[in-house]
This record gives C-alpha cells, sequence and structure tokens, in this order.
C-alpha cells in the first residue's frame, strides 16, 4: 500500500485538507465532529505524518542550527568545543529539537550558506558562536532575516542582538583579586585576542582589580595571545623580562603553556610565579598542575543557549535576550594559597 498523504485522510474523513493539518498539528478552529473524523480514520489507517510533512503544515522544522564561524581545526582542537555541544545537545534531546552543524571557517563558505539557513522551513533558529570581529558580518546578514538568533558570546557591537555569555569581566577581576588577595603584587596578564569580546572583557577586569588596589601595571604588564598553549609560552617568554611574581592566563590552555615556560626557566610554581587560568575544562593537565582556574560553566552554557533560543522561536514579537552566567573561582595549588 503507497504512503498516505494528508489529502487522503482528508478524502476519507469528508473534511478539507487544512482541517487535517490543524488536527495533526492540535490547533483551533476545527469542530469536535470534524476532530473526532479524522483521529477516527488515522487510527484506522495508522497515518503517521513523516517529518517533511509536519514542517510543511506546521511551518516549523523543529531543528536548530549551530554556527561556529571557526576554522575545522579549532573546532576540533579546543577543548572548549565538546563541552559545549554536550550541552547544547542534550537540551534539543529533552525538547524533541534536532541540531545541525554548520563549520563556517571561511568567508566564501558563509556567503554560501546565509541563504540556506534563512531558507523557509530549513530552521526554526541559530545559535552563533561569536565574538569575534571577524564574525559581525555574519551576525548582520543573520539578524536582516526573520530566523530566529542566539549569540553565544556577547557580539562587539550588541545592539538588538539576543546573545548569552559569562561575567567575563567579574571573572576576570575576581581572579587577580584572588592573587591579590594572596599578597602577589606584581601580577601580568595574557590576554585572549583583543579582537574579540572575550579578550576585551578579561582584559577590562584585571585592570579594574589593578585599579582598585592601586597596583601598578603598564603595558609590559599585558600581552596577547591566542589561547593556546604554545601562545600561552610565547607570551610567557615575553613577559618574565617584567619579573612578575604572578600572572593570569584567561585560558587554562596558555596558562598551561606559561607554566612550561616558568620551569623551563628554572623557575618554580607557585614559589616564584603564582599563576591563575581561566575555563576549568575538565582536561587532564589542569589537574595535575593544580592549576587555580576560574570555572565557566560550558555545558549548562550549551544548554542554557538552546532554551534561551527556544524561548525566541515560541515568541509572536520580537525581543531582545542578553543572558549572563555567573562562574566559580577553583582554588588549586598553583596561586600559592595556602587555607588555614
Amino acid at each position: 500500500m503507497s504512503e498516505l498523504r494528508l489529502e487522503d485522510i482528508a478524502k476519507r474523513a469528508g473534511v478539507s485538507r487544512s482541517t487535517v493539518s490543524r488536527v495533526i498539528n492540535n490547533q483551533p478552529n476545527v469542530s469536535e465532529k470534524a476532530r473526532q473524523r479524522v483521529l477516527e480514520v488515522i487510527k484506522l489507517t495508522g497515518f503517521s505524518p513523516n517529518a517533511a510533512a509536519r514542517t510543511l503544515v506546521s511551518q516549523r522544522s523543529n531543528t536548530i542550527g549551530l554556527v561556529l564561524p571557526h576554522s575545522v581545526s579549532t573546532f576540533f582542537t579546543d577543548p572548549y568545543y565538546p563541552h559545549l555541544i554536550k550541552g547544547i545537545t542534550q537540551a534539543c534531546n529533552q525538547y524533541d529539537f534536532t541540531l545541525a552543524l554548520f563549520v563556517a571557517g571561511s568567508k566564501e563558505y558563509q556567503e554560501k550558506l546565509l541563504p540556506r539557513l534563512s531558507s523557509k522551513g530549513f530552521l526554526d533558529g541559530v545559535i552563533l558562536q561569536s565574538g569575534h570581529q571577524a564574525d559581525q558580518s555574519i551576525i548582520l546578514e543573520l539578524s536582516k532575516t526573520n530566523l530566529p538568533m542566539l549569540v553565544a558570546g556577547r557580539p562587539l557591537y550588541d545592539d538588538e542582538v539576543c546573545f548569552i555569555d559569562i561575567d567575563n569581566i567579574a571573572a576576570s577581576e575576581k581572579a587577580v583579586r584572588h592573587l591579590i588577595n594572596c599578597g602577589r603584587k606584581k601580577i601580568v596578564i595574557i590576554t585572549g585576542p583583543l579582537t574579540s569580546t572575550v579578550g576585551l572583557d578579561r582584559l577590562s577586569g584585571y585592570r579594574n582589580a589593578m585599579d582598585s588596589s592601586s597596583l601598578k601595571y603598564n603595558d609590559n604588564s599585558i600581552i596577547e595571545s591566542d589561547f593556546t598553549e604554545q601562545g600561552g609560552y610565547n607570551a610567557m617568554q615575553k613577559l618574565i623580562s617584567s619579573k612578575p611574581d604572578a600572572v593570569f592566563a584567561a585560558s587554562d590552555m596558555m596558562a598551561i603553556g606559561a607554566i612550561r615556560f616558568i620551569r623551563d626557566a628554572g623557575l618554580n610554581v607557585p614559589k616564584d610565579i603564582a599563576v591563575v587560568g581561566f575555563d576549568d575544562l575538565p582536561i587532564p593537565m589542569v589537574n595535575e598542575l593544580q592549576l587555580t582556574t576560574i570555572r565557566q560553566p560550558v555545558v549548562q552554557f550549551g544548554f542554557k543557549a538552546v532554551e534561551t533560543l527556544i524561548e525566541l522561536i515560541e515568541n509572536d514579537l520580537p525581543i531582545i535576550k542578553r543572558v549572563l552566567m555567573d562562574t566559580e573561582l577553583i582554588i588549586r595549588k598553583s596561586c600559592g594559597f595556602e587555607s588555614g
């Protein structure tokens, strides 16, 4: 027997195709008598509308897109992304959404991708992992469409853009204040890229803490890097001439690289130089080095991003959502703090 269509159900029930659509999607404006006739035919025939049919009648695909405007190599080497996607997929499973992943590492691919993302019925909404200056064009283009969009990571220009992020300024200020409370006086920082809000905000937190404590710092106290272990190593190599007694690295991978250089230079962590990182991702070296760090809730962040996007999808009127999530300072031995 060939697969039944909505028209077949409508003919057998003696109603219009649109009435069948309304019954299937539990919509109003259907008489109880007609609803029962349609349900009876569905029961007798064992009719089950496929995903494509549901999309056609409801204009919803129950699919959300995750767009990563970075290179494929970054996606597979940065330990942040597996934990982010874990939270996103957990939420998609709980709320019965399918996740479509797009790694848009080049401008050419982004230009090809945009019409597909915004085509009617393809996606219900999109999460764009961002925060870099180079991502502004894709944010701008997507915001011109009717597709609900949530940016994961505060965009550089956030007017009229919905986003979710952690409070990077407060988190970094917390990390540097801890080093100050540990008695450190000459604190330097390895920032992330200053073309990103993450790099800029974590630098702002460092400056806030240093300014409020009247500790001195200058341009030589600040080195920009790229969130990688080798980047942290290279940055610490430049900072060592400042003779710091503490370093705040804006990611755990950079902190690991900084510790490697400090040891290669014949110095001790934390006796000579205390180190605090940022992320607290469950990677072995964080525990092996007993790294004091800022824990950001990456899995929960991904989960909350999906919940926020669903709220945007289901809201009839456009709304602007800005969500900031809290972080936690995790104290281990690398900062030199001794309890009691």
